[in-house]
């Protein structure tokens, strides 16, 4: 599980003051720090990194963020404390990207991190098809936010920038969805041709024709390439076929066994554990939020105080640091149920251990590290689960301002 506090991006509100008094230096902070627990208390999720500077009795706000609402609010509690305000805020998305304000993966998964560079830790993964948001550009990389909110850079090769319309048409084109675990995609419909990439589980492509065994598609790059027909399948078609079971979460957990732990990791190329328990629901076209510490919140909670009894098939289990008098729980690992008290998670590699202390697969460290279980198959399309068929991986854009 990853908790990752990206300080660059939503540093705390506590600007640089140096206003007459230390009483107004304490209101000014206070109202900083009010207006980032109410609109940015998660710093994965929201922008808003701002600076207070005081110059001859009038404050100036400077920094950035991604939040109209927030920045208004901001702006507006100083002015009715009585204090003069200059409002120097940037708002994201920036104006430095002359619209292309979305974009596409356009990679078969792209690694997305901390910071702009390729040393930076790893935040999570995007796969190919993938519609995001583009905040800004510094350095050849991209600050990007994608279907679930996250908000972390790409390089350059990883996302394909869009204009609205650009956008809007890559949402609305016909589309295939990659079935198969692994393969490549073809310079012509020939199996023996060159690859044009690899292509992983998940993958989205728009379909431009076809040829007797094949799909011809086109990237977000506009590169075009040939994918056998068996391997892939109409989006819409495969969103329609869906069935949110917990049979079918189950069987898509198990044909993931072995893939290898990887931070940051959402795809079969590799997966931390939040990312498996994502990856499990969005092949089965519901969308989690990201890490386990924001899937905690998720779903409805399941009664485990006095035993395991209470447990389905699907329901995601949470294990980390128990509550004390003087700190949090803390959620850093989660799995999901599947019954007879078994779980499927990722720790080490993609793997099944029980609760139950008689088993040969018991994990005495994760049963003393247990804290609680969510149902998620009961909150689908609310409680912070999305359906990806209401949602369409698409990123509302009609109604925003820029």
């Amino acid at each position: 599980m990853k908790n990752i506090f990206y300080m660059l991006l939503t540093g705390f509100l506590i600007g640089t003051l140096t206003l007459t008094s230390a009483a107004e230096n304490k209101k000014m902070t206070e109202l900083l720090d009010k207006i980032k627990q109410q609109f940015a208390p998660d710093k994965r999720t929201a922008i808003f990194n701002v600076q207070a500077e005081e110059e001859k009795g009038t404050v100036t706000l400077k920094g950035e963020t991604n939040l109209q609402e927030a920045k208004d609010k901001l702006i507006s509690e100083v002015k009715k404390n009585g204090i003069n305000v200059k409002d120097e805020i940037s708002l994201l998305p920036s104006k430095d990207l002359n619209g292309k304000t979305y974009g596409v993966i356009n990679l078969s998964v792209a690694n997305i991190r901390t910071h702009h560079e390729h040393s930076a830790e790893m935040a999570t993964q995007g796969l190919l098809g993938t519609p995001v948001k583009v905040l800004k550009k510094e350095n050849g990389w991209f600050l990007i936010q994608t279907p679930d909110q996250y908000i972390a850079w790409v390089d350059g090769d990883g996302v394909q920038q869009m204009t609205k319309d650009e956008y809007n048409d890559w949402n609305e084109s016909a589309k295939v969805i990659y079935t198969a675990f692994y393969g490549f995609t073809f310079a012509d419909p020939d199996l023996n041709s060159a690859h044009v990439s690899d292509i992983v589980k998940g993958n989205i492509l728009k379909v431009v024709g076809e040829a007797i065994g094949f799909v011809k598609v086109q990237y977000p790059d506009n590169r075009l390439a040939y994918i056998p027909k068996g391997e892939c399948m109409d989006f819409e078609q495969w969103l329609d076929n869906r069935e949110i079971t917990a049979e079918n979460m189950i069987k898509t957990g198990k044909t993931l066994m072995g893939i290898p732990y990887l931070w940051g990791g959402t795809s079969v190329k590799g997966l931390d554990c939040s990312g498996f328990t994502k990856t499990i629901y969005y092949l089965n076209g519901v969308i989690l939020p990201r890490d386990a510490s924001q899937q905690v919140y998720s779903g409805d909670p399941v009664d485990t105080k006095d035993s395991f009894d209470n447990l389905k098939p699907g329901d995601l289990l949470f294990f980390g640091t128990k509550a004390t008098a003087t700190t949090k729980e803390k959620a850093t690992h989660v799995a999901m149920y599947i019954g007879n008290g078994e779980y499927i998670h990722s720790s080490g590699r993609v793997r099944i251990n029980s609760l139950d202390m008689s088993k040969k697969n018991f994990n005495s460290h994760r049963y003393d590290t247990f804290l609680r279980a969510r149902r998620i198959l009961t909150s689908l399309d609310k409680n912070g689960i999305a359906l990806i068929k209401s949602n369409n991986l698409k990123l509302k854009v009609e109604n925003e301002t820029k």
